[in-house]
């Protein structure tokens, strides 16, 4: 009896090893399978160095740190030091082609400090010329793709830029993609996702969001288009010297009016004004100061005699008005200003004068693009705040693979910082951080500066809810401002006529309750704004432009 029991027990212990070492072989299959569905995956969990190669050029002076995410124990790729330009670049074993089947580019970043002026975008390298050096990686090093955050100034994009060589004139071009999405505004961690389709669609997530969907060969999408014009203006071609693009003309025939009295001033004298009752002339506008007193270190010889400063006379503020009273002025009714003949349509006008069109000597067809590979990974940015973490680089041919990656690094990080940001802001009260309602207004308007037909009023929205988000009792001011601005588009739009200037209030700092209100005149506010602009403004750094290779 006792040897069956033994017997059952031990078969039970052998089932039970089986059973251990085929679910160990099955995690170890499905790791494996997870590696190879990862074309390149770069964790941080050990030290970078080695592995990627800092920039030895003289430029590049900022520190990059291998460092643990703020609340986590998960490390990244850091930008320690402010004011610093930063490159680093990673080799790949394998060149990684974008010309067939699905692509897909994802990433981290952490501005654990905020982002006020800086990139934070990665650089997806082309093969480099021959005798390249890791270590001569910069601004210059070829790219396929740019993708990632940058903000500066009136710039919040999440940059997605790729460079197609054209096969007529052997120039690499940079194509950027129109209306990209803005750089979410918190301190918390986000992931930056492209997925390149083999149809040329190409969709840009934000935390796993879609956020633009786009076509690689459409002109609507990108600028410059990747198909180019089949036609171009003719540079040689001339405007003839006769050519009239005056669409009217004053009247030659015309003639002043005799009665036309060019030298009447605009404003006159009110005859009929009578000086106020308890008008005070013999009362100055200020006097001096009862209550200021000379400082007891003034010396008469180095300083000038000294004179107390004036302060409004008392005696006014209780009469209509004190000094000399004179006669106010009022419009004038004879006046007419200097005379000019009336406009006429031109007899000779024969419209806006266009260059001829000729053959695009550079134009060509495609079906899809022809990108150069992936040899490398760069990040090459100038920044104004330190802080910012890069992690989970991925490369990656499958969707799936990325959102499984999304779910199991950066979901977890996410929801514990979100969670802790609930609860300072639940502590501090809605006086130090944005209520709920608040994120979402927030949000929301983020998401009309995106809209494309606000592209001219997007730097000046942007401010707004910068200005908002820094000083959340100002939520409503800001909201207000926003529709004046949309209020000024739609006028322009419905009623056409000349672009009417735009005056945003300034949202008031006093209390969320009372809204905006002009003090002074738009134009002194506008120059001095600018004045302290220019005053404030950081060093300028390198920003993507469009330009040609060859």
């Amino acid at each position: 009896m006792a040897g069956t029991r033994w017997r059952n027990f031990t078969g039970l212990l052998l089932l039970l090893l089986v059973l251990l070492i085929g679910c160990s072989a099955s995690q170890i299959r499905a790791s494996s399978e997870h590696e190879v569905d990862s074309i390149f995956y770069e964790p941080f969990s050990e030290s970078f160095e080695g592995r990627w190669i800092v920039s030895s050029k003289d430029e590049y002076q900022g520190v990059w740190k291998l460092s643990k995410s703020e609340g986590h124990d998960d490390y990244g790729l850091l930008v320690s030091e402010k004011a610093r330009k930063y490159a680093v670049v990673k080799e790949l074993d394998k060149a990684v082609s974008l010309k067939d089947g699905t692509v897909v580019l994802q990433f981290e970043v952490r501005l654990q400090n905020g982002l006020e002026c800086g990139g934070a975008y990665l650089k997806y390298l082309r093969p480099q010329d021959a005798g390249w050096k890791a270590e001569e990686f910069d601004n210059e090093s070829p790219y396929s793709i740019m993708f990632g955050p940058d903000k500066c100034g009136s710039t919040n994009k999440v940059h997605f830029i790729f460079k197609h060589k054209n096969p007529r004139s052997g120039e690499f071009v940079e194509h950027h993609l129109k209306d990209p999405p803005s750089v979410p505004s918190d301190k918390l961690s986000h992931v930056y996702t492209a997925i390149l389709k083999p149809d040329n669609q190409v969709r840009i997530l934000i935390d796993g969001e879609e956020m633009k969907n786009a076509n690689l060969l459409s002109a609507k999408d990108f600028e410059p288009a990747l198909i180019p014009a089949k036609t171009i203006p003719d540079p040689e071609d001339k405007k003839p010297e006769d050519w009239d693009e005056r669409a009217k003309i004053p009247d030659p025939n015309a003639v002043k009016p005799d009665d036309w009295d060019e030298d009447a001033p605009m404003e006159i004298e009110d005859e009929d004004a009578v000086k106020p009752e308890g008008w005070l002339d013999d009362e100055p506008d200020e006097i001096d100061d009862p209550e200021a007193t000379r400082p007891e270190d003034w010396d008469d010889e180095e300083d000038g005699v000294w004179e107390p400063p004036k302060a409004d006379n008392p005696k006014c503020s209780l009469a209509p008005g004190c000094g000399e009273w004179k006669k106010p002025m009022k419009h004038n009714p004879a006046y007419k200003g200097k005379w000019s003949p009336p406009m006429i349509d031109n007899p000779s006008y024969k419209g806006i004068w266009k260059p001829r069109e000729i053959p695009n000597p550079d134009y060509f067809e495609t079906e899809k693009p022809d990108f150069e590979p992936i040899a490398a990974i760069g990040i090459e940015i100038w920044t104004m705040e330190d802080g910012i973490l890069f992690d989970n680089i991925l490369i990656a041919d499958d969707e799936r693979v990325a959102e499984s990656v999304r779910l199991t690094t950066w979901k977890r990080k996410f929801e514990t910082e979100k969670e802790k940001q609930k609860a300072e802001e639940e502590a501090a009260g809605l006086s130090d951080g944005l209520s709920s309602y608040q994120k979402k207004v927030f949000d929301l308007l983020y998401k009309i500066a995106d809209v494309s037909f606000l592209d001219a009023y997007k730097p000046k929205i942007i401010d707004l809810i910068e200005k908002g988000e820094k000083q959340p009792n100002i939520t409503i001011g800001v909201i207000v401002s926003v529709v004046v601005v949309l209020l000024s588009m739609f006028f322009k739009l419905f009623f056409g006529g000349k672009k009417p200037v735009v005056t945003v209030p300034e949202p008031n700092r006093a209390t969320a309750a009372e809204t905006p209100r002009d003090e002074g005149s738009s134009g002194e506010k506008e120059d001095e704004n600018e004045k302290e602009e220019e005053e404030a403004a950081p060093p300028p750094r390198r920003r993507p432009t469009t330009r040609r290779e060859t």
